[in-house]
């Protein structure tokens, strides 16, 4: 889970469930999703948007886990960097897969309205930024999101990042006006609604026991329950269970944490001028402001399951660290949830086989990845869309079950520490210019003063070329090529050595 939900201080509002029933009868479905969460629901409603019958199977409830907990950023843009995304699959297929982001971003906007979700709660804008001072790289960041991928980006210097962020962790920054942020508990909640509203059968409490993928109709067994289907989605995280263990291994599980705080009142206006979404472009902080004075922080992450409490005195250190100002601020809640990070940093999309679709690996890239997923298998399974095909490269692949669970947690350690002795660094770089810059003003002011003229600039020693030697001159008759005797020979003609 890279964010988490604002309204998950509330808790889980399970009595306001309308999805409680199990499935408890015989049942044959032209599709069946495994997994209730944002990917399995978008693939349901836009399935039974196109004339197909759509049943969803969830093991315990809509959105329970990582899908009703996050900061419900929406933007365009995988996990994994645009650079290794092109030098995987090549350009042209990069800007396809990039179009189809930016798709998957606009299916959550024309979604998460006002008038189909009450409550959403939409506010505009995010800003990815650095914790080193690489301004190099931004201008070439920029120029490959706003020229080659036709994303609409601005390149923020130094001054206006912390203008708006008042600390001084953050360098430039990119800035996404068309990014936006919704309740993400609310937007889970809601798409289940509309799922049913578009004619799907949702059945709560219903794990899968087994799965019979031979023939053309597949079935499921469940603890009360058969059913059939010609196309089977799974479209669960790392709790597919048993029967699909193997699908569920080739996902490293990592536990994500967040804080809400309580109302900070004018002091976090004073501190934070930005009304939208702020992720570092390490992916380690992400962060935004919530009701206008309530600060929801996501930041530890684990490969095990712990308890979120425990961890809030973590983001409250973080808080801390990076806005010394806001001092030790009083958390509301704190609250996790797990999601399935795949090796390649891509999500899983596409066929496994006839009738067997997956949607998965959604850990770190953004609710656009969960739409465009559902979006695209659908059209799929009913149109013949084959552009899942450009995730065929990213397959999956084993995520090393326990051991790559520990080396993850290693691995996650050695990047955060990386992170923060970079930025260590880059502020003291950055303040050793400043404290020379000072210095030079103030000896030139005392120069000013003494009117006389500061030390000249120093210049490069000039370069001495070697002056070639004269070329010999041409032998006339019997005279000398050189008439003067070198030194060595007139050393020779004194009889010294």
């Amino acid at each position: 889970m890279t964010e988490t939900s604002t309204s998950a201080a509330d808790g889980p509002d399970e009595a306001a469930s309308p999805f409680r029933d199990r499935l408890a009868f015989d049942l044959d479905v032209d599709i069946c999703v495994v997994g209730a969460g944002l990917a399995g629901l978008t693939v349901a409603r836009e399935a039974a948007r196109l004339g197909a019958s759509v049943a969803v199977l969830e093991g315990r409830q809509v959105g329970w886990n990582a899908s009703g907990h996050h900061l419900g950023t929406v933007m365009p843009g995988f996990g994994l960097p645009i650079a290794d995304v092109i030098e995987r699959v090549g350009l042209d297929d990069a800007r396809e897969l990039w179009a189809l982001s930016k798709e998957g971003a606009d299916y959550v906007r024309a979604t998460a309205t006002e008038d189909l979700i009450p409550g959403i709660k939409a506010s505009d804008g995010a800003l990815e930024v650095s914790n080193v001072d690489v301004g190099e790289t931004l201008i070439s960041r920029l120029q490959t999101l706003g020229e080659d991928f036709a994303t609409e980006v601005e390149g923020w210097q130094v001054d206006r990042v912390r203008s708006v962020l008042r600390t001084g962790r953050y360098f430039h920054g990119i800035y996404y006006p068309k990014a936006f942020q919704i309740d993400g508990r609310k937007y889970v909640h809601g798409l289940a609604a509309l799922a049913v509203r578009a004619g799907v059968r949702i059945f709560e409490e219903t794990p899968v026991v087994s799965i019979d993928f031979s023939g053309i109709r597949k079935r499921i067994v469940t603890p009360t329950a058969r059913l059939r289907a010609n196309h089977i989605v799974l479209a669960g995280n790392i709790h597919l269970g048993a029967p699909l263990k193997r699908l569920s291994d080739t996902l490293l599980p990592v536990w994500r944490y967040a804080a809400l705080t309580e109302p900070l009142g004018e002091r976090l206006a004073e501190t934070i001028g930005f009304s939208g979404s702020v992720v570092d472009s390490d992916g380690i902080d992400h962060f935004r402001v919530v009701d206008g004075d309530r600060l929801l922080w996501a930041s530890p992450e684990t490969t095990w399951n712990a308890r979120p409490k425990r961890l809030g005195t973590a983001v409250q250190r973080r808080i801390a660290t990076v806005f010394p100002q806001l001092g030790k601020v009083p958390i509301a809640d704190t609250f996790g949830g797990a999601v399935g990070v795949t090796v390649h940093g891509m999500p899983q999309i596409g066929q496994l086989r006839r009738g067997l679709w997956v949607a998965s690996g959604f850990g770190r890239q953004g609710l656009n990845t969960s739409a465009l997923a559902g979006q695209l298998i659908a059209r799929s399974i009913l149109w013949g869309d084959d552009r899942w095909r450009l995730f065929s490269p990213f397959e999956l692949v084993w995520a090393g079950g326990t051991t790559g669970r520990v080396a993850g947690h290693f691995i996650g350690l050695w990047a955060r520490g990386a992170s923060s002795v970079a930025g260590v660094l880059a502020r003291h770089r950055e303040g050793a210019r400043a404290k020379e810059r000072i210095r030079e003003a103030r000896l030139a002011e005392a120069n000013l003063k003494a009117g006389t003229r500061g030390p000249a600039p120093r210049h490069p020693p000039a370069v001495v070329r070697p002056v070639p030697p004269p070329a010999p001159r041409p032998v006339a008759g019997g005279e000398e090529p050189y008439p003067h005797p070198s030194q060595e020979s007139e050393r020779i003609s004194d009889g010294r050595m």
